[in-house]
């Protein structure tokens, strides 16, 4: 950077203060540096595979607050080894240190990733897997906070826009924030499975910044679907493991939700099928809540 240019940064900072020109600075930069990743990250994926229920996943944290980027990336691994979905796995996240995410998450990033998606899968075989974790509003939908890409909220009849491409008819969507329930209704077919962290009205906890993981998160990611088990098991042990922190802890249940369309025994059963046989180690520290 030249002398010039960092004397009229410093001037402009000193008149409208540090955030505000950084974000009108570093926007287009961060713009590019996104689609770079992205592109990158969509061409790495592999091809479905002719004759095989090939799962698909994408994990998104669509807040910057630390917490949802550690529970994605980690998210990310698990699912793809659950899921028999290594090289079929994208997750959109902030980094943090060496760990490394395939690209920023953001609304429209999302919605690109899906339509890339779709247009690899064979419809009537494989499954779509995504996992969203940040905060939600009653009413309103997902939260999308991030200081350098803006703010945003994805309302259910959005998300069902970007899930309703014709190459997504098998989907197993979790969702993984408060309120979440109120998605169900938007989201639910027979050929669909939706998981929420919450009912539509109901908070959910553990997304304080400084946690490796959500109590939703921990449950079912960190500890459920790292033992071998079928998927729907795996979500009912999950909830009354959070049930039993919630009422250990004095809080309000978070009542997560799920909903199992009639037509998805087919898909699920080959994915549960080939699920590792061996359980794995939790990675990262239980929510700190859980420590009171």
């Amino acid at each position: 950077m030249s002398w010039l240019l960092k004397t009229c940064l410093a001037c402009l900072i000193a008149l409208f203060g540090a955030a505000d020109v950084a974000a009108q600075l570093l926007a287009p930069a961060v713009q590019l540096e996104d689609q770079r990743r992205l592109n990158e990250a969509l061409a790495g994926l592999k091809p479905q595979r002719p004759g095989m229920v090939d799962a698909y996943v994408v994990v998104a944290a669509l807040d910057a607050d630390p917490v949802f980027g550690r529970e994605a990336r980690e998210a990310g691994r698990v699912l793809a080894s659950r899921f028999d979905a290594e090289g079929r796995t994208l997750v959109l996240a902030n980094d943090e240190g060496g760990d490394k995410a395939g690209a920023a998450a953001t609304p429209e990033g999302l919605a690109r990733a899906l339509g890339k998606i779709a247009s690899l899968m064979n419809p009537d075989e494989d499954v779509l897997v995504l996992y969203t974790t940040s905060h939600g509003s009653p009413h309103a939908g997902l939260n999308f906070r991030d200081p350098a890409r803006g703010e945003a909220v994805i309302a259910p009849a959005e998300l069902a826009a970007m899930l309703g491409q014709p190459g997504f008819k098998n989907r197993l969507i979790i969702l993984q924030a408060c309120f979440s329930g109120q998605f169900v209704p938007a989201l639910e077919a027979p050929r669909t499975i939706v998981a929420t962290a919450s009912s539509s009205m109901k908070s959910s906890f553990g997304c304080s910044a400084g946690n490796d993981w959500t109590f939703f998160g921990y449950a079912l990611i960190n500890q459920a679907m790292r033992q071998p088990d079928t998927f729907v098991r795996q979500f009912r042990r999950a909830f009354v493991t959070i049930l039993g922190w919630e009422q250990r802890l004095g809080f309000e249940p978070s009542s997560p939700q799920i909903s199992i369309g009639s037509e998805t025994a087919g898909w699920l059963a080959s994915l549960d099928a080939r699920e590792p046989k061996r359980a794995s180690a939790p990675v990262g520290r239980p929510p700190s809540e859980l420590a009171q």
